[in-house]
């Protein structure tokens, strides 16, 4: 079964932090130790810190770098047109748009990285409760399900359609992080969440609407990964939607 890993990548060009398992590994394993072990021992007899600043610039950050890659992305999709729609596959290595599709495609992957820093400000400012295991899954699910998807298919193709979805969402969802800072009354969370789940309804859909696709040539193995996760991840949001804003109506009820 390892016989796998033998094989040449996907991509002929090396990328930092993407070039091999070890860099990714290193980088989870020490996410979950800061998570669930070193972090909270650091902070065990510390005051939570105040990182009002600190959150307002990095959500700021998080929307500009996530507008940099939607504008490209959906110019790159819809004005070269360099896929079809129904049936959306890897550029050839010497396509004249292959830079296009590896460069955004990699800056999504670094920024599934950069989401890690999500978790670490939960725990420095002692804000255990937000680290739910959904929190945590999802954090981690990202970023290997993206180097093992450059790792064995490359850059673009079908995901690339699909992850302009999620994008859209951490414009909506940083957005909606630095208005809570300056503003306590800001109400539409649970519209965040049902965005979410829209996103993997319709990242499910797509795959499904692919697979359909006799003739397509789009890898089969990321299309059943894709669907898979897109529904555990539906299931574990709707779940969370009615924990948090069904179950206390009921109880009023």
């Amino acid at each position: 079964m390892l016989e796998i890993f033998r094989t040449p990548y996907a991509d002929s060009k090396q990328l930092p932090l993407a070039s091999g398992p070890g860099p990714i590994l290193i980088i989870i394993t020490g996410y979950l130790l800061v998570v669930f072990k070193a972090g909270r021992k650091f902070m065990e007899h510390r005051e939570p810190y105040n990182l009002r600043g600190v959150l307002k610039c990095y959500n700021m950050f998080q929307i500009c770098y996530n507008m940099m890659m939607l504008l490209p992305g959906y110019y790159f999709l819809f004005v070269f047109k360099p896929y079809n729609m129904r049936c959306m596959t890897v550029l050839p290595q010497d396509h004249p748009l292959k830079d296009w599709e590896r460069s955004i495609s990699y800056a999504y992957y670094i920024n599934k990285i950069v989401d890690l820093l999500d978790s670490v400000f939960c725990v420095l400012r002692k804000k255990y409760a937000q680290i739910t295991f959904l929190h945590v899954f999802h954090h981690v699910l990202m970023p290997t399900a993206g180097y093992l998807i450059i790792r064995f298919q490359g850059y673009g193709g079908h995901l690339f359609f699909l992850c302009s979805f999620n994008v859209i969402v951490h414009v909506f969802m940083y957005g909606y992080y630095y208005s809570a800072i300056e503003s306590k009354t800001v109400c539409w969370k649970r519209y965040m969440t049902l965005l979410q789940m829209m996103q993997f309804v319709l990242m499910f859909g797509h795959c499904a609407f692919t697979a359909m696709q006799r003739e397509c040539k789009a890898s089969q193995g990321t299309l059943y990964l894709v669907s898979c996760s897109a529904a555990v991840m539906f299931m574990m949001f709707a779940n969370f939607y009615a924990q948090c804003y069904m179950r206390p109506k009921d109880k009023e009820n």
